[in-house]
């Protein structure tokens, strides 16, 4: 009896050290139901780590001139050759990862906390609260970004902290709209109304209650807005509008690139194909996370 016993034990019942955490489980399950966007995610990561590792696998400083190596072609000091002047294409490729997947992460991380708050207030306040910020965000939503993005820049000097800021202005909206809209219908919910009638503060109610079940589709959008950005920014670097030269962006190099397109194509394929996988990624990303955490979704995946 005791042996049958201890089989049974150790058949239903595992040791706390060797249970799977829910993470690794929940990612397990995330590649089996959605293997292209976890295949994105394993992309999205090693562009990631080589933008973090940039001064180990830069073999050259981004920004050292050698006259001698203008417009060089691909060898194994220069693996992308050199540009205009004879700056290394690899080395200012790596670095300006840092600028545009910082701008992405960055402003998109401002500007939708921000919309979190704001939809979380409006959404919950109604009345006089949310007709104002509901307004605002409207009059911000009328405006034309890149135009005013534009004015912003060149208004603002020219540095990562000012780009973050002037775009994630105009994320904040967007995010805003789509919290208050969970918000509303939230509100009225049984588990709400429960929490109000113990006396909970509408703080709590708010953080506690309300705003953990509007992750899903936050986190979605959010998924998609990094690569909204990361064109934004490089429209903005293309435009001499982002960070000052001689520091590397993606946009400053296709200006770059586009301006010897004839003598050496590679100048603007670099960073453009960079854009696009880095861009296609996140895309495919959101798209899965969309599918899984969609619960009008859940059944079709």
């Amino acid at each position: 009896m005791a042996a049958t016993s201890q089989t049974t034990q150790d058949v239903y019942f595992a040791p706390p050290e060797t249970r799977v955490p829910r993470w690794v489980r929940w990612f397990a399950s995330f590649t089996r139901r959605q293997p292209i966007a976890a295949a994105s995610l394993a992309v999205l990561v090693l562009i990631c780590a080589m933008a973090v590792a940039a001064p180990l696998l830069a073999k050259q400083p981004p920004d050292a001139q050698n006259l001698a190596e203008r417009l060089a072609g691909p060898s194994w000091d220069h693996p992308l050759g050199g540009d205009e002047l004879g700056r290394d294409v690899w080395s200012r490729l790596l670095y300006g990862a840092r600028i545009s997947l910082g701008a992405g992460l960055g402003a998109t991380a401002i500007g939708v906390a921000a919309g979190v708050v704001l939809g979380l207030v409006s959404g919950y306040a109604g009345g006089f609260v949310d007709m104002t910020i509901q307004r605002i965000m409207d009059a911000i939503m009328a405006l034309p970004p890149l135009i005013l993005l534009m004015v912003l820049a060149s208004t603002l000097d020219q540095n990562f902290r000012n780009v973050i800021i002037a775009i994630s202005i105009f994320i904040a909206p967007g995010t805003a709209r789509v919290v208050r809209g969970s918000v509303l219908t939230l509100k009225e919910m049984t588990f709400v109304e429960a929490a109000r009638a113990i006396g909970a503060s509408p703080g709590r109610i708010i953080f506690a209650h309300i705003l953990p079940n509007t992750f899903a589709p936050v986190i979605v959008l959010t998924s998609i807005t990094v690569g909204s950005v990361i064109i934004i920014e490089a429209a903005l670097g293309y435009l001499g509008l982002s960070v000052r030269i001689p520091a590397a962006t993606w946009g400053n190099m296709l200006n770059t690139g586009a301006a010897k397109w004839e003598q050496d194509p590679l100048l603007a394929l670099a960073p453009g194909i960079a854009i696009i996988i880095t861009v296609f990624a996140i895309n495919l990303l959101g798209d899965g996370l969309r599918d899984v955490l969609d619960p009008r979704l859940r059944g079709k995946t």
